[in-house]
């Protein structure tokens, strides 16, 4: 029906192919005299989204999410995942072959100590770990008397004998018109946080990082338009920006050359070796870092300083122009978004609709604009029991019809230019029963929870995260992810270091985009998420004896009045919704043709007037 550009349905390999790859590897351990090897999803910089020639994870074990860790010992393997992925990956992973095991608690450490043996040797590629995951691992063979062994090349490279090439992206420069401060202001900011760490320069592990800092994108990885690279810092002196130059045309060549000396990544290991020769400390990202430069810094007489990357903190803070930027980006989205929601209310009914065909849509409405990048990530599209898969991603294989009596849970997100996007909202087709319209009004009224909250200055999104739950507490259930991430300014729709959960220790600062999206999830039923980005802003209270703040919604869409149980909501609610009703009616309905603006009326209807089912001509 729709042509989709930027994301496929096909099927992750399977069955015979996945058992003779796990034996090739572990005959290819066994010839290095290694007892197992750990496999994690991730690149050398730990990006969520990675090139194709490093979905090893995905590779060897069939299992295709964002995160995720595997274990492959002699005699047993583990593939390790988090809340989000318990049901994705016992439906992709060989359970003969594997087992699937919990990645955060308990951790696979414990694994380790049940499976490991006094003598055994477990391999690690060092450019793939972060210094604190190598350590526990360490530990876990300490304990059980095993060693951890550092590899010169990863034993799964050997194997994948039709492993693709690293990508060549070519680098665009972000202008000011759109990054909104200038690489000389930037550098100057990372510099002065240089002196309190006591560091003499700064590894910049983290391709986000590189990007912002230089005002660069571009186009190495899916969804998020990333130049693959590193740069260092010193105190004085250029930094250094060690990317491909088959990347570079001539004007981001100059771009770059500005403020930076450029080189090759090979280039890295070498001036990082000579700077530590002289003793320098350098400080590394503990979130992004490989161990492989902790090792080498090391190795040469220098001081690795780990701890938190200073411009993550700093590129989370959006300046005034990113911020015009994510307004102008999500009323454009929301466009697209009312396009959408009206043409599955007009065809979802007929039960011809299937998940794959909402996601086209939708992709096809975004395109519509002239201004769409990419997805900022594969659409979740999941009717009926599908939805209750968090990370669902829907294959030609589980592409399900859209029925009366379903659900439908759509999460999807865009990378303009000006900003990045991040949506979900779940439809009822037909008539929802009395249990989804509870369990829809309760995760509701945690979403509106979050969206009224005033909270001091310096709060934690972790002081935060109960308001999204309580309701759904006091039912006796609850959702197995953070209620809110970060985002960036067409960069990754999931940023740090902030986020709304029971982990998120950052205080939230103004000028930061988070989203909020509580949900539920009744495993072979049904799922539900709202979710909206919010902006962090100054809150004026009366008598207020602090700083305050609260959130700006940025999201500009209907919330499905069909599945409200009306009666559970405070007049506050209901006053919240109806609000946030009318201001969307008042910024998108301008931007629409005639059919939709009829549909978006009856859709944003005050809720006093009563759910109906919107129209449309």
């Amino acid at each position: 029906m729709f042509e989709a550009l930027f994301q496929t349905f096909e099927e992750p390999d399977s069955g015979v192919a996945l058992s003779a790859r796990l034996a090739a590897f572990r005959e290819e351990l066994l010839r290095r005299k290694l007892s197992g090897f750990v496999i994690p999803r991730a690149d050398q910089q730990q990006n969520e989204y990675v090139a194709p020639s490093e979905e090893r994870l995905a590779w060897l074990t069939g299992f295709t999410g964002s995160a995720g860790l595997a274990i492959v010992l002699v005699d047993q393997a583990a593939v390790f995942v988090d809340g989000r992925y318990t049901l994705q990956a016992a439906q992709q992973v060989d359970g003969r072959a594997w087992s699937v095991q919990p990645l955060v608690e308990p951790p696979p450490k414990h694994w380790l100590g049940v499976q490991l043996k006094p003598g055994d040797r477990l391999g690690f590629d060092p450019w793939l770990h972060t210094s604190a995951a190598a350590e526990r691992l360490a530990q876990a063979c300490a304990k059980a008397g095993a060693e951890l062994v550092a590899v010169d090349s990863n034993p799964l490279d050997t194997v994948w004998s039709e492993r693709p090439a690293p990508p060549l992206g070519a680098v665009a420069v972000h202008g000011l018109q759109f990054a909104g401060e200038s690489e000389a202001d930037k550098l100057a900011r990372i510099r002065a946080e240089l002196t309190p760490l006591g560091a003499d320069a700064l590894v910049l592990s983290d391709s986000h990082a590189v990007a912002w800092t230089f005002n660069i994108r571009g186009a190495d990885v899916s969804h998020t338009p990333l130049p693959l690279s590193y740069a260092l810092v010193p105190k004085d002196g250029r930094p250094t920006v060690f990317i491909d130059h088959r990347k570079l045309s001539n004007s981001a060549r100059d771009h770059l050359e500005h403020s930076a000396d450029v080189k090759e990544p090979e280039a890295l290991t070498p001036a990082l070796q000579a700077l530590a020769m002289t003793g320098a400390a350098i400080a590394l990202d503990t979130a992004t870092a490989a161990d492989a430069l902790t090792r080498l810094i090391t190795a040469a007489g220098g001081k690795p300083l780990r701890g938190a990357d200073p411009v993550t903190l700093l590129k989370a803070v959006k300046n005034p122009t990113e911020i015009a930027g994510s307004k102008t980006a999500h009323r454009r989205d929301a466009v697209a978004l009312a396009k959408f929601l009206a043409f599955i209310d007009r065809e979802a009914a007929s039960g011809k609709l299937t998940e794959i065909d909402a996601v086209e849509a939708l992709e096809s409405f975004r395109r519509d604009t002239g201004a769409l990048k990419d997805v900022s990530f594969p659409t979740i599209s999941g009717t009926g029991p599908n939805g209750a898969i968090v990370h669902y991603r829907v294959t030609r294989k589980s592409n399900r019809r859209i029925a009366p009596g379903d659900l439908l849970l759509i999460d999807s997100g865009a990378q303009y230019q000006d900003g990045t996007t991040d949506v979900t909202r779940t439809i009822a087709i037909g008539e929802p029963t009395a249990e989804m319209r509870d369990r829809f009004t309760r995760v509701l009224r945690g979403h509106i929870a979050i969206a009224r909250a005033v909270f001091p200055d310096g709060s934690t999104g972790a002081q935060l995260d109960t308001l999204a739950r309580q309701f759904l507490w006091q039912a006796g259930i609850d959702f197995e992810h953070g209620t809110g991430h970060g985002v960036g300014s067409y960069l990754s729709v999931h940023e740090g270091p902030a986020r709304i959960s029971k982990l998120g220790t950052t205080p939230l600062k103004r000028g930061m985009i988070l989203s909020n999206e509580p949900g539920y999830y009744k495993a072979g039923a049904f799922g539900i998420r709202i979710e909206n980005l919010e902006l962090v802003v100054e809150t004026t209270i009366a008598g207020a004896e602090k700083p305050m703040n609260g959130f700006e919604t940025l999201t500009l869409a209907p919330i499905d009045r069909r599945l409200i149980d009306l009666g559970s909501l405070s007049d506050a609610e209901i006053g919240w919704l109806d609000d946030y009703h009318a201001r969307v009616r008042s910024e998108v309905r301008p931007l629409l043709d005639e059919a939709t603006k009829l549909w978006l009326d009856e859709a944003t209807e005050p809720l006093a007037h009563g759910p109906t089912v919107p129209k449309i001509a």
